[in-house]
């Protein structure tokens, strides 16, 4: 009920449509419900041989096809409202789970799979458009169908239409028990395809891997062992469902067999004619056969709820902090940082980072090195409010960061990171990424302090042409130099440089530490570094092991130490 609930929320958005499918609904069922009264009294004129009123019959017929028409005329009527309706608040589900997905925290986008959550707004969405439209068509029709039956039929013989009343809610009962178990089984249907997608998505962006460790049997057997909960839900789901239609249909060929017989003595005795009995029969038929519809129509809901349980679950999904309504943006950003008492993990029940201290001046190059997991990228995670501190406070030109709105904190740092962010679209929309107010030559002068300008030229359409959101065709080093001359091309007031040159060549990589002299020259730079040989001119050097900064120091004092700096510095160059 609650997801049912949810979704009338979203369908009530759209009383004007609902008015008209109704409207629509009614004329086309009572159109409907007056066919078997033209055909009963076609009947009526049939009364024996060379007693048969041609003339009455051929007005009867005719007005029969204008009923026909216009009953098909509001069906289709009908479906195209009925339609309209459902792809607007299809419309308006994905919408809202694409407004979430923007604001949803790290930790959630962390700790779900990207498939998974492609499945929810995608396939989900499409399961439940599909039920919701099968409601819209079936149930309007269904309910007008079902009341006007009865009417008649209580004109025509009440005892009866008191037999079909009596017999016929039997048919919901059964649809009702089946109904509550196959919403589990949907349930757990949509799950194991929301799996499936997951593993896909991952294996096809990660082919090159599992091809280079030989791991297809394994990948093989993962997806055989989800492909089978599958289909084994799905059959199960599928077989509950399928039982509902010929057990209520069982129940409403009982009733219209005992409609026939107790109809035909009825009509024996005098009180109905033979064309009322035939009018009677057919009403008894449309009366049961929105019930078959509309229990149908309660299976295929089922499904439908069950997937848009899994959407509006993630539509619920706890956002971000939003930025306080008193948030400000700081002008002529210089780079003063101060981390005080930082305490911080992703796991709460294990601590990593704790008593955290730090001060940057502005123009200060401070190097972050240590084995890994020990903290030096969650220090960037935390400088950028990718998350939040659990304890303590970073301060950017002493106001806490949390005080500032998060885009104005993130402009003023720009980041290379080892793992490059590419989209699908040209060269130079990439070295843009949205940024608008630079000219072609700007672009180009940005790929030549990069050096990325060289490879560029050699593509088949230079900066024009198109690569994939993953690079393409380009290698590791290519797509790493795009995100340098990104940062090239408007050098922020602080930058991030996270193993930005880890992919590329040592000949290219010389150069490039040429420039990010330049570039960081008069500028806080924080650069996290594995090869030790990069960070030797660094003002300050932050040693950190478990999450803490065991040692801190010029590159020249630290070796002096002869402490943990030291021998991982020896343990790189041993001569």
């Amino acid at each position: 009920m609650r997801e049912l609930k949810r979704v009338l929320k979203y369908v009530s958005k759209y009383r004007i449509l609902i008015l008209a499918s109704m409207v629509f609904a009614i004329i086309s069922a009572l159109s409907a419900l007056y066919v078997p009264i033209i055909a009963g009294n076609v009947v009526d004129c049939i009364v024996g041989k060379d007693n048969v009123d041609f003339t009455k019959i051929i007005m009867l017929l005719s007005r029969m096809a204008v009923v026909i028409i216009v009953t098909a005329i509001c069906q289709w009527f009908m479906y195209g409202v009925n339609n309209r309706i459902t792809f607007r608040v299809v419309r308006d589900v994905r919408n809202d789970a694409f407004k979430k997905l923007q604001i949803l925290p790290f930790e959630f986008l962390d700790s779900n799979p990207q498939g998974g959550i492609v499945s929810k707004i995608i396939a989900d969405v499409d399961q439940f458009a599909d039920g919701l439209l099968m409601g819209f068509t079936q149930l309007f029709t269904g309910i007008v169908t079902i009341a006007g039956t009865l009417i008649f039929m209580f004109v025509l013989c009440w005892q009866i239409a008191v037999l079909v009343v009596v017999l016929t809610p039997a048919s919901l009962f059964i649809a009702r028990f089946i109904a509550g178990r196959s919403y589990k089984l949907f349930k757990a249907q949509s799950e194991a395809r929301a799996e499936q997608t997951a593993l896909i998505d991952e294996m096809v962006g990660s082919l090159k891997v599992v091809k280079a460790f030989s791991h297809e049997d394994e990948n093989r057997e993962v997806f055989d062992d989800i492909n089978e909960r599958l289909t084994i839900t799905s059959l199960k789901a599928t077989f509950f469902s399928s039982l509902t239609n010929p057990s209520t249909r069982f129940i409403n060929n009982i009733v219209y067999a005992a409609v026939a017989l107790v109809g035909a003595f009825v009509s024996i005795g005098g009180v109905m004619s033979v064309g009322e009995l035939t009018i009677f029969l057919s009403y008894a038929t449309q009366y049961t056969k929105p019930f078959n519809e509309i229990s149908g129509v309660v299976t295929e809901l089922q499904n439908a709820l069950a997937c848009a349980r899994r959407v509006f679950d993630l539509i619920d999904e706890k956002p971000q902090i939003p930025d306080k309504e008193d948030a400000v943006t700081l002008e002529n950003v210089k780079g003063d940082i101060d981390i005080k008492n930082v305490r911080f993990s992703y796991d709460k029940d294990r601590e990593l980072i704790t008593n955290l201290n730090l001060s940057a001046k502005e123009g200060q190059r401070i190097a972050i090195v240590g084995p890994t997991g020990s903290g030096k990228t969650t220090i960037i995670n935390l400088l950028m409010r990718f998350y939040d501190v659990d304890d303590g406070s970073i301060k950017l030109e002493g106001t806490d960061i949390r005080d500032i709105t998060r885009k104005n904190l993130r402009n003023s740092f720009g980041m290379v990171l080892q793992e490059t962010w590419l989209r699908s679209g040209t060269i130079k929309e990439n070295i843009l990424m949205g940024r608008s107010g630079f000219t072609d030559e700007d672009v180009i002068e940005a790929a030549k302090k990069s050096h990325a300008h060289s490879f560029i030229r050699k593509l088949p359409n230079g900066y024009d042409t198109v690569i994939g959101e993953d690079g393409g065709v380009l290698s590791q080093g290519q797509k790493q130099l795009l995100c340098i001359t990104r940062v090239m091309l408007d050098v922020p007031a602080m930058l991030i440089l996270d193993e930005a040159t880890s992919s590329i060549d040592t000949r290219t990589e010389i150069k490039i530490q040429n420039a990010f002299k330049q570039m960081m020259n008069g500028r806080t730079s924080f650069v996290v570094a594995h090869r030790l040989s990069t960070i030797k001119e660094a003002d300050v050097i932050l040693v950190m092991n478990e999450g803490h900064i065991i040692e801190q120091g010029s590159h020249k004092e630290l070796l002096e130490k002869g402490g943990f700096y030291s021998k991982l510095y020896m343990s790189q160059f041993a001569s």
